[in-house]
């Protein structure tokens, strides 16, 4: 059985639109187990959490639809137009968020897995980067970011932008990351950058795990 001291957990983040998800599949299929903070973040605001009724007690009823589940329209139309409202969203919804993600980084390591990826967005923002040895960024130009969004949320250009504009800048990620990949749509080169950055992480924790030797 492993403790935490006996696993790898690396986080991916970076801007929205970057392209995580493609990077998160290289190190899937590179034995790294996945833990997606988005999918983690819509487990805590299901019907009847208490982090959603945090959240309905302080924007109203406006954000619950009639069969008592989180409108995420309706929540987003507010937060991405009242920077105020996001950070008081993320203080609601963080802790939960975290606590979730601490717990599944337990269960991987009870079940023996020793690589874990922990796919974020906001890891920074939520200190879910004080579970992560090594930081990974994602990155790409504003203008393929802003297609990107719009053709996967269904958004208009003013909603890509307002939700682009809410986050940390690009210098932020670079000056707080071990690596920075660069997403601007070869994904051959995507795929073998990645390939070789899972490895060498690999590589890193094998090295450390190997026990010194007396000569």
């Amino acid at each position: 059985m492993n403790t935490l001291s006996e696993i790898m957990v690396v986080g991916l983040t970076g801007q929205t639109g970057a392209g995580k998800s493609t990077v998160s599949k290289i190190f899937s299929a590179n034995g790294f187990a996945v833990i997606n903070a988005d999918s983690v973040a819509r487990q805590v605001v299901e019907k009847g959490s208490m982090c959603l009724d945090e959240i309905a007690d302080f924007f109203g009823s406006g954000v619950i639809k009639e069969d008592g589940t989180l409108d995420r329209r309706a929540l987003a139309n507010i937060v991405f137009s009242d920077k105020a409202k996001l950070e008081t969203l993320n203080t609601i919804s963080y802790p939960y968020i975290t606590g979730e993600i601490l717990r599944q980084i337990k269960e991987f390591a009870r079940n023996g897995e020793k690589f874990i990826l922990l796919d974020a967005p906001t890891l920074f923002e939520s200190r879910a980067d004080d579970f992560c040895e090594i930081i990974i960024s994602v990155l790409a130009d504003a203008d393929i970011m802003e297609k990107r969004i719009i053709s996967r949320d269904g958004l208009t250009r003013e909603q890509a932008l307002k939700r682009m504009n809410s986050q940390l800048e690009e210098e932020f990620f670079v000056t707080h990351s071990d690596y920075v990949i660069h997403n601007n749509g070869n994904i051959d080169t995507v795929n073998e950058i990645s390939k070789e950055v899972s490895d060498r992480i690999k590589d890193l924790f094998f090295s450390k795990q190997s026990p010194a030797v007396t000569v």
